[in-house]
């Protein structure tokens, strides 16, 4: 009965089931699994949200130049992300279309990037800290817009609260693709630092190391531009790898 899943689990979480892996024309069993799945999907990006919300003292700025090489990275893949979702949904794709969605809200932007921007908004002193504000709010919001037709009432109460320039997603302007907003050089950058930070957690995984417990981490490259990735990364770096210090460097004098 759909009206004891929306009783239980709300009609946003149905919604979103009832797309999600779903392909024209085949047929698809019922899990409650998948529902709660979407319940804690609607969950996470509610929490996201009043993070964010938070730490809004008033409306943000940023120029470009301000941006750091984070910001780029996320703005570049919700502009990717809205190309390929507005693609999928003319070509009545809307599975595939949830599934980046999902992707791109769960681990791009909550695991990783509002990790990564957590050290500038805690820091007063920080001067990139109002771009990183700013960056939270402009990708949230486009991808608010994304998720609305599959989520309809979450994403509704989300954008009245967080801006007051349009008066209802319903009739607000669609994101469109921006090639400003194109960023391959720091997609590379940031894909590196993830890459990292991956492997170090699996090592200490391995050896049972406890994210209490810091360690002072060695970046060492003969490649000077992978240096400068860590170096301008180095803030975040150090949170998402659990480092007490970072230190990079050419050779491994000193280690």
């Amino acid at each position: 009965d759909p009206l004891e899943v929306i009783d239980k689990y709300g009609a946003d979480a149905l919604r979103f089931t009832l797309v999600t892996g779903n392909a024209p024309g085949n047929d698809m069993r019922f899990y409650w699994e998948k529902v709660e799945a979407s319940r804690n999907f609607a969950n996470k990006i509610w929490n996201a949200s009043r993070f964010i919300l938070m730490n809004m003292d008033e409306a943000p700025t940023a120029t470009l130049d301000e941006l750091t090489a984070a910001d780029r990275w996320i703005l570049s893949k919700v502009n990717r992300l809205t190309k390929d979702v507005t693609e999928n949904m003319e070509k009545y794709e809307l599975g595939i279309a949830v599934a980046k969605l999902n992707d791109f809200f769960w681990e791009e932007f909550c695991d990783w990037y509002i990790e990564m921007v957590k050290p500038r908004l805690y820091n007063d002193e920080d001067t990139t800290k109002n771009a990183a504000i700013w960056t939270l709010k402009t990708v949230l919001i486009d991808a608010l817009k994304l998720l609305h037709p599959y989520m309809p009432f979450i994403t509704e109460e989300i954008f009245c609260n967080i801006q007051d320039d349009e008066e209802s997603i319903m009739i607000s302007s669609w994101p469109v693709y921006d090639e400003k907003f194109n960023f391959p050089d720091e997609e590379v950058a940031i894909q590196t630092i993830k890459e990292a930070v991956r492997n170090i957690r699996n090592v200490r995984a391995q050896m049972n190391v406890a994210p209490s417990r810091k360690a002072k981490v060695y970046v060492v490259s003969e490649d000077a531009l992978i240096r400068d990735i860590f170096e301008n990364g180095r803030v975040f770096f150090a949170t998402l790898a659990y480092a007490s210090e970072v230190a990079v460097q050419s050779d491994k004098s000193g280690i």
